[in-house]
């Protein structure tokens, strides 16, 4: 779901996302955000006002489409790769949100690399991120190296998903949240990485169409709370070759997710 939902431009152009408002520069080759980024963001509280950092940011588009759906709050864009970290520093200036939004290029499993970067822990009322999907172990990797990191982790097995939203957790603020989306077979790596640091975690479906089985799951937790783990009703994403009602209000930045 990396391109869908957004329209393509011209290579001197920008992307357009949310009818327009959201402009993002992105690399001509290798990952390119789309659809996962705007679910996302669409699942940040509705009245969200704080610090929203976005882990694993890519060039920025699910924080900085929360920023634009959510005028109070202030984000933080957390990226490893110098290319991709100079191309979101470029779409916080294209967007304006300078005055809102700060890029930290580190590395999100070096405490120490995301202290030189300016990014100290339990800083963030809520964290968002989109964890690469792949293991390196099991899954066949695109040759570009920039895809590769956006889409593969760095290891194999489910420890690196493990540390990935460990990391994660330690930049919230107690009694903060955390929300992800991922696939629906990396569930128990998740509630294995949450288990014992967040609680009141919700689990959401994200089925292409109706009837189908689903391809995503969007996953909140609060750190350092005991309440037990529900289910949400599901999104569906398709109604024929065409958007369901919610799922273009999403796609538009005119409705939030609400679970």
């Amino acid at each position: 779901m990396d391109e869908e939902g957004a329209h393509k431009a011209p290579a001197d152009e920008a992307d357009a996302f949310l009818d327009g408002r959201l402009k993002l520069l992105q690399p001509k080759r290798g990952h390119r955000a789309g659809t996962d980024a705007l679910l996302l963001a669409a699942a940040a509280p509705r009245d969200f006002a704080g610090f929203a950092l976005d882990v694993g940011a890519g060039v920025g588009a699910a924080g900085l489409a929360l920023a634009l759906t959510r005028p109070a709050a202030r984000i933080g864009l957390l990226e490893l790769d110098p290319d991709t970290a100079a191309l979101a520093r470029e779409n916080v200036a294209l967007n304006r949100l300078s005055d809102r939004g700060r890029v930290f290029e580190a590395d999100l499993l070096s405490p120490r690399a995301r202290r030189g970067a300016g990014l100290v822990d339990e800083a963030a009322q809520l964290v968002v991120t989109n964890p690469p999907f792949h293991d390196p172990g099991r899954a066949r990797l695109s040759p570009d190296a920039a895809k590769r990191r956006a889409h593969a982790m760095p290891a194999g097995g489910t420890e690196s998903l493990v540390d990935w939203l460990a990391a994660s957790l330690a930049l919230v603020e107690p009694g903060g949240s955390i929300v992800l989306i991922h696939r629906p077979e990396a569930l128990p790596a998740i509630f294995e990485a949450l288990g014992g640091r967040a609680g009141a975690i919700v689990v959401l479906p994200i089925y292409p169409r109706d009837g189908a089985a689903a391809i995503r799951v969007l996953v909140r937790a609060k750190k350092g709370s005991r309440a037990p783990v529900s289910l949400a009703p599901g999104l569906v994403l398709h109604e024929g070759m065409s958007f369901t009602k919610t799922a273009e209000a999403i796609h538009r930045g005119a409705a939030a997710i609400e679970w």
